[in-house]
């Protein structure tokens, strides 16, 4: 491995420590005290405990599935504490789910998406989340109990495993889906390229995540607030899609979805108004950032 390689591979591991320490402490306390300029009454409320994909907000967790697409009969279905406002989207209600699938849910936190999605592909089928954090790996298995008592299934189980090494067997998964977790890995052409060699031929993919409109100002993209947050590590839209695209992954579809970012906006989180106190004179986060609905398949073979 050339010096070069190294460093990257050691700027990667730090951007990995960083996301996994901030999601450990969501877990274990449900919010995060990486949020700085914020109100004390804010950040006493801030990430998870407020909501919020990935970054601290006023919102609750359930204001925040509502702002991204999630129905109230979604919300009262799971698990007490499996939706932690994690969300800025909802992939399952693009996947499509059928009975007897296999689904695989990347960064699947307290379980909250994988809940959801058992019930969608009943007895027959498999959820399978996976998770960086062993802290969040504990709360979503915690929840597990209850999600069999209150559904009668016994068909979602949680892995230990890193987005970019997906502990899966090669076309294992029907679907995989993500809810506001790609942007947070430092080496996403790998990501997808870990997707497509999960999926079986003709497998799906459906995710919601973070993506840029244009770069972030260098001052929002070196910011590890913003990182955490969601914001710093998204790519841009035509990233995404090239990406995509080299992994092998075709009939791409990319979605902008107005309505996380308008939330946060309108809502006053506190990271996205430092965000915005950064920009250029008359910009608007909006300017930048949307969540985006992504959906493509691996061709059969």
């Amino acid at each position: 491995m050339n010096a070069a390689n190294n460093s990257n591979e050691n700027t990667w591991a730090d951007v990995r420590d960083k996301v996994r320490e901030g999601y450990a402490e969501i877990a274990r306390t449900g919010q995060w005290s990486g949020v700085q300029g914020a109100p004390a009454s804010q950040a006493s409320s801030s990430c998870c405990a407020g909501g919020g994909c990935c970054g601290p907000t006023t919102l609750t967790p359930d204001q925040v599935a509502q702002a991204v697409g999630y129905a109230d009969d979604e919300l009262a279905a799971i698990p007490e504490g499996a939706n932690m406002g994690l969300s800025c989207g909802n992939p399952g209600a693009i996947a499509a789910l059928k009975p007897g699938e296999v689904v695989v849910d990347l960064g699947a936190g307290a379980g909250f998406d994988c809940f959801l999605a058992g019930p969608r592909v009943g007895a027959s089928g498999r959820v399978i989340g996976v998770d960086m954090t062993p802290d969040m790996l504990t709360k979503a298995r915690a929840n597990t109990d209850a999600y069999r008592a209150q559904s009668a299934l016994d068909n979602v189980e949680f892995r230990l495993g890193e987005i970019e090494h997906l502990p899966l067997a090669d076309a294992e998964a029907d679907v995989v889906i993500s809810n506001c977790v790609i942007n947070l890995s430092p080496d996403k052409p790998r990501v997808w390229r870990e997707i497509a060699r999960a999926l079986k031929p003709g497998g799906r993919v459906a995710v919601s995540d973070l993506a840029l409109r244009k770069p972030l100002p260098a001052a929002v993209a070196a910011d590890v607030e913003a990182l955490v947050g969601c914001v710093a590590g998204a790519d841009l839209i035509e990233t995404i899609h090239t990406d995509m695209q080299a992994a092998g992954l075709s009939e791409i579809t990319l979605t902008e979805k107005p309505e996380y970012v308008r939330a946060m906006t309108t809502w006053q989180d506190p990271l996205y108004k430092k965000i915005a106190a950064s920009l250029p004179e008359g910009e608007t986060i909006a300017d930048y950032v949307t969540s985006l609905d992504i959906a493509a398949r691996k061709a059969h073979a």
